[in-house]
């Protein structure tokens, strides 16, 4: 998935073939407006206001307390970007708004646009980390508002992903011990369990990302089944022959080397023979040169928000092999763009 600018008319199109049109001032101006307005769009509770179908500008400020000569400028320009519709002068939500960014929709992403508020003043510190190196440790945080908005927003991702997730990843059989290591929603082991009546679930994350996600896993509705269990997966002990299945996503882009290295390696010795461990991270290329959009921008974002950055397919693999586990075939993610699931088998 990439983020290009394209031409709305002949002209255009052309004007950017030529190398004439100012694509820069697209790319960061334009992007930014356009992101701000779905942003606070989301916020203010405009989708949520159109749910029941179309209104007018005066309608919809009315329901959302916002003012009646601003609001018309925010609805317009959501026009533009395709999340309404005008509709005889009222305005209407698109299927990409209904879909995405209703509370009630099932692929809801609104808990995740909500964070971003948060994100926006963390990535203002782009260019003092670039002239510094010193990253802006997400997980340090004592702001309760951003962990809680914060576990919502992972939770969201988790669930658009959950499905497919379930449906390819593998479980020895007779499975009946899981440990999600920084998944402490809960979403992703809770789909599991529901998928293989047998398995039972621990969810080990930070005590404050637990203090919040413990009405999330909670929502879940199967009680003892998954659990959390507060702790730090750069130090602690995972036990010995314990876990049929290990699963650690979106994880190891907040770790250095040597700490994904000794991860893995207690992850190895955690694992009963026949065990699985599968890692699903947002992975870069090898090769700078060959690096997607989503990889490269993310891999500059991880590294600003915990001072580490994504990983290649290849490096994740070579820490499995090291830790003494076999990599079986990676799984490239459809439901997550530039996504990638490396699963590896501790042998019998």
């Amino acid at each position: 998935m990439k983020l290009s600018v394209s031409g709305e008319n002949a002209a255009e199109r052309l004007a950017i073939a030529l190398g004439v049109a100012p694509v820069p001032l697209v790319d960061t101006h334009m992007a930014f407006l356009r992101a701000r307005a779905i942003m606070v769009a989301t916020k203010l509770g405009v989708f949520e206001a159109l749910a029941a179908g179309p209104l007018s500008s005066d309608a919809v400020a009315d329901r959302c307390g916002t003012s009646p000569a601003a609001t018309p400028k925010l609805l317009t320009a959501l026009v533009a970007c395709g999340y309404l519709r005008a509709v005889k002068g009222d305005y209407a939500l698109t299927a990409r708004a209904r879909t995405w960014l209703l509370a009630d929709s099932p692929q809801s992403v609104r808990d995740k646009l909500l964070f971003e508020f948060f994100e926006w003043t963390i990535v203002e510190g782009t260019e003092a980390f670039v002239r510094t190196g010193r990253a802006h440790d997400l997980h340090l945080s004592d702001d309760e508002e951003r962990w809680g908005a914060y576990q919502r927003a992972m939770r969201v991702l988790s669930r658009l992903a959950a499905p497919e997730i379930v449906r390819r990843t593998p479980l020895p059989r007779g499975a009946t011990r899981m440990l999600d290591i920084g998944g402490s929603h809960g979403c992703i082991p809770a789909a599991m369990c529901r998928r293989h009546p047998a398995l039972s679930a621990v969810v080990l994350d930070l005590p404050a990302a637990v203090r919040h996600a413990a009405p999330l896993l909670a929502a879940e509705g199967l009680g003892a089944r998954v659990v959390h269990r507060e702790g730090d997966a750069r130090v602690d002990d995972l036990g010995t022959a314990e876990w049929d299945l290990i699963y650690i996503s979106q994880l190891l882009h907040h770790f250095d080397e040597a700490t994904n290295r000794a991860l893995m390696q207690r992850v190895a010795r955690a694992l009963t023979p026949g065990g699985y461990v599968a890692v699903v991270e947002l992975v870069r290329p090898a090769a700078p040169g060959d690096a997607g959009q989503v990889g490269a921008l993310l891999d500059l974002y991880f590294a600003l928000t915990s001072q580490s950055g994504t990983w290649s397919i290849e490096e994740i693999a070579a820490w499995q092999r090291d830790a003494g586990l076999a990599p079986r075939r990676t799984i490239s993610l459809r439901t997550v763009p530039g996504a990638a699931e490396l699963v590896a088998r501790k042998r019998e």
